[in-house]
């Protein structure tokens, strides 16, 4: 089985309530047992095709079950309905237990633990500047390199020597988490980070360390936020909480 089929084998059901495909973010509310619950996603485009539809059945999306509907994203090859399954699966999974929540966002989490050791981060997050003074050495991987990032096609040079490996949760919408987590050495500390990343013990059984994502505390301003192309950073203001989890072996840094 791969990653995805390991992750909706073990999520709970729930019935579509609403889908919100946003500029930036994609949000999707479920009911589970007379309880609404939302997930977030990055929303991932791609070039417009003529006459080709970026969400096929779309109007028709609530229709299915929550498993169902995730199972539907990552059958297509869609980069939108592929947003569209995680944030589903998002919004199925049960909060972590509030003793294992850290509210410790994701940039101090690299710094404690990359200290005067080599980091690589897949993906170039706005903290880059901040971290780069404070850990041994980072090397950023990017899909469109800015100046002092790698190339992502590096990464099989750059995972297997890195101390700390940091992997944007966006790796799930387009397919290649898995595949990059094979690429780390099996000391090196894993995180998988940014608002799109499953809360599920599930990643911990594929080598991931730390989980730092996200929970929806206001459903209806983060609606709201998303329609009207809201960035993160206004999303996360209308009602999003950043957490992490790490595995219960896990040695403090």
């Amino acid at each position: 089985m791969s990653l995805v089929d390991d992750l909706i084998a073990q999520v709970p059901e729930g019935a579509i309530e609403q889908i919100r495909v946003g500029l930036h973010w994609t949000a999707v509310v479920v009911n589970q047992g007379g309880e609404r619950r939302c997930g977030l996603a990055s929303t991932l485009s791609e070039p417009h095709k003529r006459g080709e539809p970026a969400v096929p059945e779309a109007g028709e999306l609530t229709r299915y079950t929550g498993r169902e509907l995730i199972t539907l994203a990552f059958e297509e090859d869609k980069p939108v309905l592929s947003s569209v399954g995680v944030a589903t699966l998002n919004a199925l999974l049960p909060d972590p237990h509030p003793e294992r929540i850290d509210e410790e966002q994701a940039e101090s989490l690299l710094a404690r633990y990359g200290a005067n050791r080599t980091v690589a981060l897949i993906g170039h997050f706005p903290f880059v500047p901040r971290l780069r003074s404070n850990v041994g050495e980072l090397q950023v991987l990017e899909l469109r390199p800015r100046q002092g990032d790698l190339p992502a096609d590096m990464a099989s040079e750059v995972l297997p020597k890195a101390d700390v490996v940091a992997i944007t949760s966006m790796a799930l919408i387009n397919r290649t988490l898995e595949s990059l987590l094979e690429l780390c050495a099996p000391e090196a500390l894993v995180v998988v980070l940014g608002p799109s990343t499953p809360m599920s013990p599930v990643l911990f059984e594929y080598g991931v360390d730390i989980l730092a994502g996200s929970q929806i505390i206001d459903i209806e301003g983060v609606l709201r936020a998303v329609c009207q192309g809201g960035n993160f950073r206004q999303v996360h203001r209308a009602g999003v909480k950043l957490i992490a989890q790490q595995r219960e072996d896990l040695e403090e840094a």
